[in-house]
């Protein structure tokens, strides 16, 4: 089963990338997580370009038609889905093939309830499939910032891979992928 991990911000240091990168480390057995990277090289949503879109549209589009599921953790800026997450969701609106994906949404702080509730009615309205047992709270602030220390985390990394083992069950259970997987495996 393949899920694609979409973090979104472009900032560096950024905690929801580091999620995103331990979470493809700490996957079970039978579900790759390919980390997508080109949220900074898409241009700003423009409808006139659908039937032709830019070389980064087609990379993200691509990468979702070739995924079972998105996984999804984006940071609250300013009580709202940041720009870039935004952006990219609206590159998927009018593309047939996001329709009925399953997709999980990590929200990684506590405080951030606005725009994970945002993303969430975003996605509803775009016809995702919400994996809600999937879609979960991990606060990663203080110590928790980085890669490995979520790696280094029994507690976070065993939340992490509760999430994950709920969306390779889902996509199992609903026939979205291959066959079964060794849910205790890895």
């Amino acid at each position: 089963m393949n899920v694609l991990a979409v973090a979104g911000s472009l900032r560096t240091a950024s905690i929801n990338a580091a999620f995103c990168r331990a979470a493809a480390r700490l996957a079970p057995a039978g579900l790759e997580i390919t980390v997508f990277h080109g949220l900074g090289d898409l241009p700003h949503y423009n409808p006139d370009l659908e039937d032709r879109p830019p070389a980064g549209v087609a990379d993200l589009r691509t990468a979702v038609v070739r995924a079972d599921a998105l996984l999804i953790a984006s940071p609250e800026y300013a009580h709202g889905v940041s720009g870039v997450m935004k952006n990219a969701l609206d590159w998927l609106v009018g593309f047939e093939e996001f329709v009925n994906k399953p997709v999980a949404v990590v929200n990684t702080s506590a405080r951030a309830y606005h725009a994970y509730d945002a993303l969430l009615e975003t996605l509803r309205t775009m016809s995702a499939t919400i994996v809600t047992e999937a879609s979960v709270t991990i606060p990663l602030l203080g110590a928790l910032v980085t890669e490995e220390a979520i790696l280094a985390s029994p507690t976070v990394s065993s939340q992490v891979r509760r999430a994950l083992i709920s969306l390779a069950s889902f996509l199992d259970r609903d026939g979205v992928a291959g066959p079964s997987f060794p849910v205790g495996s890895r």
